[in-house]
């Protein structure tokens, strides 16, 4: 017989998942804007998953966050989580590195997430790269491509 259980939440954790980079140890976090009740914080917080916690923008409109790496890193994946649960939209995600300090950026993907609430509020990517020696790793976010006046969010980001 087959042994199951309904999830009727998905599974949170406060530590993170093996071989994960523990981001608030080993980099500064410069964003554009955070929300009040939504601070940057709560994108690397590991609380993941629909109803997990999220980075929240100020303001409506573009938003840029780099983490600048104490030392320079190895990054092999990176892991976004993203949920819209009130706004119907279109948000592009830009993630680019630099090895020279900030300098250059070389852009490493450009993914467009549409939500449609109440349908489809959640996205989860994780790609898998290899790029060594980082110093910077940028993500800017369109919120909506349309142009409506909406804000940037950002459930997780986690690197390998």
């Amino acid at each position: 017989m087959l042994r199951k259980q309904i999830l009727t939440e998905w599974p949170m954790s406060s530590t993170p998942r093996t071989g994960e980079k523990e981001i608030a140890a080993i980099a500064t976090v410069w964003v554009t804007s955070e929300a009040i009740d939504n601070p940057i914080d709560n994108a690397v917080d590991n609380r993941r998953g629909p109803g997990g916690s999220r980075w929240v923008a100020a303001e409506p409109g573009e938003q840029r966050l780099i983490l600048a790496f104490d030392q320079p890193q190895t990054l092999r994946t990176i892991t976004v989580e993203i949920e819209e649960p009130a706004v119907s939209r279109t948000q592009e995600l830009q993630v680019a590195v630099s090895t020279d300090s900030g300098q250059t950026f070389q852009e490493l993907r450009r993914q467009e997430y549409t939500f449609s609430p109440p349908g489809t509020t959640f996205e989860r990517e994780e790609w898998t790269i290899t790029v060594d020696g980082v110093t910077h790793l940028q993500i800017v976010i369109i919120p909506d491509k349309g142009g409506k006046p909406c804000r940037a969010t950002l459930t997780t980001l986690a690197l390998r």
